[in-house]
């Protein structure tokens, strides 16, 4: 087996159904020893914000000299970004020998009543045997979709983490904030620590019932620890001390999420980690995050930031009134089905001097008549490439190209800019 072939048998697994239930991942793990015990865990849930927080939190651990696993999702440039340890991606030799561990469960599993693992549930189970047999200290387990019925759902973690709430992915989690609480909720397990950044009252009071619930103390931005912003991208954080961080990532999101991270890191050091307090504010600068506020060229300066929801763009649209408020912002926008894209267009409007929007290899990605569906004035073009390259005609020193959407789509426009001119 070769990576290609590795590959492609991950990806002939039914990657858009969804199966709630834990079953097919209880009987794997099962079968495997549960590899899923053999590390300690962090779990991270939220609409928005689980990348970014997931980062700085391995660099706060690496920092602190903790070998770290994560799993995140979907990557940006390379598949084997999913599962990494200390920020490198696993190598291909390692991803062939998961998919040889895995398969032969899969196939047995799909004779059964339990039925086909989907392709996330297979990644998911790939992670927990990797970094048992890498023998990290620790691993960081980002949540694909919900929390109560997600794939992930199996550990146990030392600590969890609900970044916020927000609109997204209606259909399976829920119409409303406490819905969609609900289900993000379901992470929280008997006696663990939970740190919240979610902000509104019908969510928060759906946390609070859980956490009450399952005996699990609860940390609540706004209210056990806080966030002052002061200018660009330098913050006071307040805990158990008052501490000055500055960050390169972008965004007055990014100060919260950074916040997340430090008051998961100070609950461990009161489970027994250790953990020096003096390494945070290098760990906090020196992290970054593909396709979130990332400037990828200089010149033409262009920005990437996978504004994918209706709470992503109010985000990115804050940030660019605050940061580029100069500017002269030439917005290319790649979406998919079943998200809020005219409500997202329209967001994008108050910054934006102009728009095109463009299709991207995604079975569900936006195509011409979606668009002008929506706006017939829009201005389409084929592929993200395309669009790029009319900025760049038109582009003047004032000017920032910023591609911004589906993350699907920024990992296919990341991959074209990226190596441009040799860069």
């Amino acid at each position: 087996m070769n990576k290609t072939d590795a590959l492609d048998w991950i990806h002939s697994r039914s990657k858009f159904k969804i199966k709630p239930g834990l079953e097919r991942m209880e009987w794997m793990a099962d079968k495997l020893g549960h590899p899923e015990k053999k590390v300690p865990a962090i779990h991270v849930a939220g609409t928005n914000g689980k990348g970014s927080t997931t980062s700085f939190l391995r660099n706060l651990l690496q920092k602190q000299g903790y070998v770290t696993g994560t799993f995140t999702s979907p990557y940006i440039t390379h598949f084997n970004e999913r599962i990494s340890i200390n920020g490198g991606p696993i190598s291909d030799e390692d991803l062939i020998h998961m998919v040889e561990k895995v398969k032969p469960l899969v196939e047995e599993a799909t004779e059964l009543p339990i039925g086909e693992p989907t392709e996330f549930e297979v990644i998911t189970m790939m992670s927990f045997l990797y970094f048992e047999e890498q023998a990290v200290d620790v691993m960081v387990i980002e949540t694909g979709l919900g929390g109560l019925y997600d794939s992930t759902n199996i550990i146990t973690p030392a600590l969890s983490i609900i970044t916020n709430i927000g609109l997204d992915h209606q259909d399976i989690l829920g119409e409303s904030y406490s819905e969609i609480a609900t289900q993000k909720a379901g992470i929280i397990k008997e006696g663990v620590p939970v740190v919240s950044g979610v902000e509104q009252p019908e969510a928060r009071a759906v946390i609070v019932e859980t956490a009450e619930k399952f005996l699990a103390s609860l940390y609540q931005l706004n209210e056990d620890f806080f966030v002052k912003s002061e200018e660009a991208a330098t913050f006071v954080y307040q805990f158990q001390t008052e501490e000055h961080y500055e960050l390169t990532m972008i965004g007055e999101h990014q100060k919260k999420n950074a916040s997340l991270a430090v008051t998961a890191i100070e609950l461990l050091k009161k489970q027994g980690w250790n953990m020096d307090r003096t390494l945070y504010a290098q760990a906090l600068f020196e992290t970054k995050w593909p396709g979130r506020m990332e400037v990828i060229r200089e010149e033409p300066l262009t920005l990437l930031d996978g504004a994918h929801n209706f709470e992503g763009t109010i985000a990115l649209v804050e940030t660019l009134k605050k940061q580029y408020a100069d500017k002269r912002i030439l917005v290319i926008y790649g979406a998919i089905h079943g998200k809020p894209v005219k409500e997202m267009i329209g967001l994008i409007r108050e910054v934006a001097e102009e728009i095109a929007v463009v299709s991207f290899e995604f079975p569900k990605a936006l195509q011409k008549q979606d668009y002008h569906f929506i706006d017939a004035s829009l201005t389409y073009y084929t592929r993200g490439k395309d669009a790029y390259e009319a900025f760049r005609q038109s582009y003047r020193k004032n000017d920032i190209i910023l591609c911004t959407g589906s993350l699907y789509f920024i990992s296919e426009i990341r991959k074209y800019i990226e190596p441009y001119d040799g860069l």
